[in-house]
């Protein structure tokens, strides 16, 4: 039940002694700290100064402060302490009717039996440790939120970023006064800037996502695989009856053997 070794302290607010006294000698045998209190008024100084505690069981006919009244004030300034109330049956009405106020977890009427009160302690207990626990399971749940949010964040950026520089870089290859031509392993043109698209719209029937060994003239697919065995060649092939200065270079990309080909201007 109390997995942290909390120490358990229970408050017990009565302005008849012999009632404090009884209640501690219920608890004789427990490994619990019990702290007793004359009136609301004591109850709440002795929470303020040696709190905190897990369950408080307080009277409800008292002098000045009612239980109800005392327990309302608990609540707002405790509210996960355990609130019980203790009475005559003669004031069972006013109890049930009062009871939200000091949102009462349980109504004990007087005379208590002891062993009830006890499994009843013993409930306010688990639900005070039940309810912490949970607590703590959402702070730790706000607070890994809170990373994932970061996490997300720096990643939207990066990926901005990348966006931005793949942009950036693409408008560049777009506008180079030379040709460029990315071929992918499965020899499929995967780019064609706006120099090497007037080049090939000769020589090839389908350049963006075409293959040049079946697309375009026979000559740049030769020149192509010759890249692939030679890793960088520099040659003059003919394209639809025009020559052309071509430099190409084999590089890996997605683990693949792709090839950059590139028209430099006459």
């Amino acid at each position: 039940m109390n997995n942290q070794q909390e120490q358990i302290k229970i408050l017990c607010v009565d302005d008849e002694r012999n009632v404090l006294r009884a209640l501690e000698r219920i608890f004789l045998d427990d490994e619990y700290e019990i702290v007793l209190a004359n009136s609301g008024d004591e109850g709440l100084k002795v929470m303020e100064e040696s709190g905190p505690f897990q369950v408080v069981v307080s009277d409800y006919r008292m002098p000045v402060m009612n239980g109800v009244e005392f327990l309302r004030a608990v609540y707002a300034r405790w509210p996960e302490t355990v609130r019980i109330v203790l009475s005559g049956y003669a004031d069972a009405s006013a109890i049930v009717a009062a009871i939200n106020e000091g949102h009462i977890y349980r109504f004990i009427p007087k005379p208590w039996n002891d062993e009830e009160l006890r499994v009843t302690i013993n409930n306010c207990l688990e639900r005070y440790f039940l309810q912490k626990k949970n607590r703590e399971l959402l702070d730790e749940l706000g607070i890994a939120n809170m990373a994932l949010e970061e996490k997300v964040l720096l990643r939207t950026e990066e990926l901005e970023l990348r966006n931005r520089a793949l942009e950036f870089s693409q408008n560049i290859l777009g506008n180079l006064p030379v040709g460029v031509v990315g071929i992918d392993t499965n020899n499929m043109i995967a780019y064609c800037n706006s120099v090497a698209t007037t080049i090939l719209k000769t020589a090839c029937s389908d350049i963006f996502g075409g293959d040049v060994n079946s697309c375009c003239d026979a000559s740049l697919g030769v020149f192509v695989e010759q890249v692939r065995r030679d890793k960088n060649v520099a040659a003059e092939i003919v394209l639809a009856g025009t020559p052309h200065k071509i430099i190409g270079r084999s590089m890996m990309f997605n683990d693949g053997d792709s090839v950059v080909l590139v028209f430099p201007e006459d």
